[in-house]
């Protein structure tokens, strides 16, 4: 095989963007979304910090956007299944948008409130819970059943492009012109995104739907805890965020270890470089079946080169470790959401987003207490280390627990083979039923009942 043939192979697919419309538009607003988004993650806590000189109150921003990230997860994925998606995300977006107008008029005035702040902050965190199950969703709507996995490749590359380049946007206009700026191009990104979904065609549920309620929540928890291999995606990710996540530590590492706090963003950025590397060579992705096997073999090697990283007597090794794992991490992410979208049935779908979105969620935040205890009773490089090294150990206990999740074939297995079989049959004009959870766990059937 050429060097040609090689890199063909390996390089990018952008099928999903040559081939749908409707993709495209998903691509670039949520491309436009992230990026303004991590501006105003700059702004925020650095202006709670120059007003209060407080760092519990910069962490306390946290916990007040746990309870509405927690809530509006799942009562948005319950929404998600029963309105129209894309009408969800136009008026989510304008929300959002206008919660960060009071952020920014608050910014401009002689005497900023730091109430304010943290009661936007929280509302906020509310209305972008309440859109990313609908937007998640949607996706797969959007691309042909065999292009999810390069369809979860280019949405990971437009979040990697925001998260790399906003909070490099945010710092520099922090710097030179002031917080509140930062919220007018966090404005300028919502208003671009909103008008995007607006632009996208309607997509009506395939499935009779239930207005959202708790019984409707709690259906969705039991078939997500029903099948083994959802339950593997949640707790390998989980066990890697919150075992191996060292991003609280990176001040430490580059000031009091290293003694080089200018090279701290060198730290921040480097998992970001790592994931678009990989992202630019996801072509092989589409070619692997054995999805439960990929997690956990990326998940493993996150933890490993976490792990390595805090054992490196330099910060540039630090940095291309770190670079390793984000790479890692950009392929486990991937897998995971090939399974999501590939087997969950369009009328639970929602739901299952919003069960996803508290577990990619939740860990990072346990990740920062466990790190931040840990590197307190001990160092900071035995706690970035330790955290790597245990993540090994705790994906590799979720894979011999859970032998379905390591088992799992896309071609072979029955919800994977239902679900291409149910995005085909509107050209026969009939829904097949898909498989029944209940005879794996007491979760309530699901069923498809009629033509899209």
């Amino acid at each position: 095989m050429s060097w040609k043939e090689r890199l063909r192979a390996v390089r990018m697919d952008v099928t999903p963007l040559r081939e749908s419309r409707d993709f495209r538009l998903l691509f670039l607003a949520g491309t436009v979304f992230y990026l303004g988004a991590m501006v105003t993650y700059v702004a925020i806590p650095y202006q709670i910090y120059t007003l209060t000189g407080s760092n519990f109150a910069v962490g306390a921003i946290g916990l007040v956007e746990l309870v509405p990230l927690v809530v509006f997860a799942l009562y948005g994925g319950a929404l998600a299944d029963h309105v129209d998606r894309r009408r969800l995300l136009i008026w989510t977006g304008l929300a959002q948008a206008g919660f960060t107008v009071v952020l920014a008029v608050n910014a401009f005035s002689d005497h900023p409130h730091v109430w304010v702040i943290f009661v936007v902050s929280g509302l906020l965190a509310a209305s972008s819970s309440l859109q990313r199950p609908s937007r998640e969703a949607l996706m797969p709507r959007t691309v042909r059943h065999e292009q999810i996995t390069a369809a979860n490749n280019l949405t990971s590359l437009g979040m990697q492009i925001g998260v790399l380049v906003g909070p490099a946007i945010g710092g520099l206009m922090v710097a030179y012109v002031g917080i509140g700026w930062c919220f007018l191009i966090d404005i300028c990104g919502l208003a671009v995104a909103t008008m995007l979904f607006v632009a996208m065609r309607p997509y009506p549920h395939r499935e009779e739907t239930t207005p959202p309620s708790l019984a409707g929540i709690g259906q969705g928890l039991r078939y997500a805890f029903s099948r083994r291999d959802l339950l593997g995606t949640y707790l390998v990710d989980i066990a890697a965020m919150l075992l191996a996540l060292p991003v609280v530590l990176f001040p430490a590492l580059a000031e009091e270890v290293f003694g080089r706090p200018e090279l701290l963003g060198l730290l921040y950025s480097a998992e970001t470089v790592g994931a678009l590397l990989a992202t630019a060579l996801s072509g092989w992705t589409s070619r692997v079946h054995h999805h439960g096997r990929a997690i956990v073999v990326a998940a493993a090697a996150y933890g490993a080169c976490v792990g390595f990283a805090g054992l490196m007597p330099s910060i540039w090794l630090v940095a291309f470790f770190l670079m390793l794992s984000g790479a890692a991490d950009m392929v486990s992410g991937v897998f995971r959401g090939t399974v999501w979208n590939q087997t969950i049935p369009e009328g639970m779908r929602g739901r299952l987003a919003g069960i996803e979105m508290l577990s990619y969620s939740l860990g990072p935040l346990g990740g920062q207490v466990r790190a931040g205890v840990t590197a307190d009773l001990w160092t900071v490089r035995g706690a970035v280390a330790s955290g790597g090294f245990a993540c090994i150990a705790g994906v590799g206990v979720t894979a011999l627990a859970l032998r379905d999740f390591w088992s799992y074939d896309a071609r072979t297995d029955e919800y994977a083979v239902a679900e291409r079989t149910a995005v085909s049959a509107p050209a026969r004009g009939w829904t097949p039923p898909r498989p029944d959870p209940a005879l794996r766990g007491g979760a309530p059937r699901v069923t498809a009942i009629g033509p899209a």
